[in-house]
């Protein structure tokens, strides 16, 4: 905790050492992490740009909870909850156009369940002109390609948008992330083009989480594609569809990290988890198939607003192998959520998910989870959000002896969020 007030510090003497070169904290092709950011999913394309020299900008975020869960199973070894305060959560970020057209982000999580230190998520640059080659060279290309190249946030589905990343829950209208969370940083390459309301991208990644150029060959790459409609008809109505393809080849090591990828911790402490460290530990309430080798992934996302009524879905279905290479197994995940909101700026607002996931937890037995989750939140700046979440998740037919048999947890979060 001590490096974390450390780094804090050092970041708010960058903060106030920029003020003064960067009064204007907009940046050309960046999704605002503040309020003005909810509901943007790929960040704009923007074809005219305002480069006038190197502009550094500092941002981050801080989250904060009080969790008043229980939980419990058939073997009864689930310890007591008590409502309090988990610990605080702190991002720091830096953002940088370095050229006319070309974008620098990384992101470096100060305090997180998982980790006491501070350590970096990720990075990457993001190209959207090729200036620097030449000024004007491929411009009419450049107009309608991106390309992005780091250890990043791969951009699979439209889920990992409006989740919760450490600290940065501005986006997310709930408190927890989706039952299944299909997150993960790998380094790798993408490439976009945008025309009107059409959007595509290719990518691949090495398939590794930690890097290190140790082994035998054990992991290969893998490989992403989304395609996508994206129009506001009017003021009042907007309609987006995507759908996206991840192939994730051998990985002898740990698995395929899709569903592992995020190394910060969930939202439900300690659900779920005995005393002796048995259950799924930091990712709480999340569900992984635990694939291996040979996965396949397919999301479908739908999203609709009008007005002040949103609605945002989840189609996934997801195949893979154990280490054995012959026992695939499939696991579904549907989802949707129902927002509404109201006030003079859509300041306030209501709303409820719903989550299920089935699959098979090896070649003899299938299971289910569901999860409930009644969220309400206030806006008191566009920075600043305070959010109350109900949740109630079941898991069903997990066999006798596992710590998920007979298991459920439920209960409310509060949580203050802050985003700059």
């Amino acid at each position: 905790m001590k490096n974390s007030i450390k780094y804090f510090g050092i970041a708010l003497m960058m903060a106030a050492g920029f003020q003064a070169q960067a009064q204007d904290r907009d940046l050309d092709n960046y999704r605002a992490p503040d309020k003005r950011g909810i509901n943007v999913f790929e960040a704009p394309k923007d074809t005219i740009t305002s480069f006038d020299g190197v502009h550094v900008r500092v941002g981050g975020a801080s989250t904060i909870q009080f969790q008043s869960l229980d939980h419990e199973n058939t073997l009864g070894t689930l310890p007591d909850l008590e409502g309090n305060f988990n610990l605080a959560t702190a991002n720091l970020d830096l953002d940088v156009l370095l050229y006319d057209g070309v974008r620098m982000h990384l992101r470096t999580y100060l305090s997180s369940q998982n980790h006491e230190d501070a350590w970096v998520k990720g990075g990457y640059i993001q190209i959207d002109k090729l200036d620097f080659i030449n000024e004007g060279f491929a411009e009419g290309l450049m107009d309608h390609m991106r390309i992005k190249i780091g250890h990043m946030e791969n951009n699979y589905g439209d889920a990992h948008f409006r989740r919760t990343d450490n600290a940065h829950s501005l986006h997310n209208p709930f408190v927890g992330n989706y039952l299944m969370d299909s997150f993960t940083t790998e380094v790798g390459a993408e490439v976009y083009m945008f025309n009107g309301p059409w959007l595509g991208m290719v990518g691949f990644t090495n398939g590794k989480l930690n890097q290190s150029t140790a082994g035998n060959g054990e992991t290969d790459p893998s490989f992403l594609a989304k395609l996508g409609y994206d129009n506001q008809f009017n003021e009042d109505f907007r309609f987006r569809l995507t759908g996206s393809l991840l192939y994730s080849g051998r990985n002898y090591g740990r698995g395929n990290y899709l569903y592992t990828g995020d190394r910060a911790g969930t939202r439900y402490y300690n659900v779920m988890t005995d005393v002796d460290g048995n259950g799924p530990g930091f990712r709480a309430g999340r569900i992984n198939p635990s694939f291996k080798n040979e996965m396949t992934s397919v999301m479908i996302n739908p999203f609709i607003k009008y007005g002040g009524l949103e609605f945002f879905g989840i189609i996934e279905t997801i195949s893979g192998q154990d280490a054995n290479d012959t026992d695939t197994r499939t696991y579904n995940h549907y989802a949707g959520e129902l927002i509404y909101r109201f006030g003079a700026d859509e300041d306030f607002y209501l709303g409820g998910r719903y989550s299920t996931v089935d699959g098979e937890l090896n070649s003899n037995t299938d299971i289910s989870v569901n999860r409930f989750q009644l969220g309400a939140g206030w806006f008191l700046t566009k920075n600043i959000l305070a959010k109350l979440e109900y949740v109630n998740q079941e898991y069903n037919d997990y066999p006798t002896g596992d710590i998920y048999n007979g298991g459920q947890f439920n209960g409310i979060t509060l949580e203050a969020a802050i985003s700059f």
